[in-house]
């Protein structure tokens, strides 16, 4: 099946009239500004998580899994989502063009990791939550983490969230633990037997005891 990525809508540009008293105005405060140039606001930056919002200097980026605001289950140019296992993607996508038709989106807030970005974001979790026991409830290391080997993915809207929770199994789609209602895994029996029972929260998955 072949998924294409919607184009966004762009902003209009602003009809380029020439108007004097606008040219003399714009003269006059060049002068004044000299080589100055007038660049356009940059965009708001990349937010990798719903949780960890801070994200300190050095921080490491695009390339590494964090995922831009506004991403979709189809934004294949963005390493976090492309590098996602096709199986868990394909699933996705199939359950994303569904919900379409009842008007919800998948978004991203976070799919693929590197294990350098995964240990970072297990370092901020600790300053977060005060001690390397509370971080494992929401963040696993770079080791055990199903997100640095693709089959995990955080969704990223209420309305998403929701419709996998009603509808997900059908696609193989399960949420993994009761505390964390926007983490993802491919289940494929639960498209027969329905989604397994959940761990209450990262530390009682057996795969998080390597």
């Amino acid at each position: 099946m072949t998924y294409t990525v919607s184009t966004r809508t762009r902003p209009r540009r602003t009809p380029k009239l020439l108007v004097g008293g606008l040219v003399v105005l714009i003269a006059a405060i060049a002068a004044v500004i000299g080589h100055q140039s007038l660049a356009p606001l940059s965009p708001s930056a990349a937010s990798p998580s719903e949780i960890l919002r801070d994200t300190p200097s050095g921080a490491l980026g695009e390339a590494d899994g964090a995922v831009p605001d506004g991403a979709t289950v189809l934004d294949d140019q963005i390493p976090g989502v492309a590098n996602l296992d096709p199986n868990l993607l394909g699933a996705l996508r199939q359950a994303a063009t569904d919900a379409a038709e009842d008007g919800v989106e998948f978004y991203v807030n976070s799919g693929w990791r590197s294990p350098q970005y995964q240990a970072q974001l297990l370092q901020e979790a600790v300053a977060e939550y005060g001690s390397e026991e509370e971080a494992a409830r929401w963040v696993a290391t770079a080791k055990t983490s199903a997100h640095v080997s693709g089959y995990a993915v955080d969704i990223g809207s209420f309305d998403a969230i929701a419709w996998l929770a009603e509808y997900g199994a059908e696609y193989g789609l399960c949420q993994i633990y009761s505390n964390e209602s926007w983490h993802y895994e491919l289940r494929p029996d639960a498209i027969d037997h329905g989604c397994p029972p959940m761990y209450a929260d990262p530390t009682q998955d057996p795969r998080m005891q390597q």
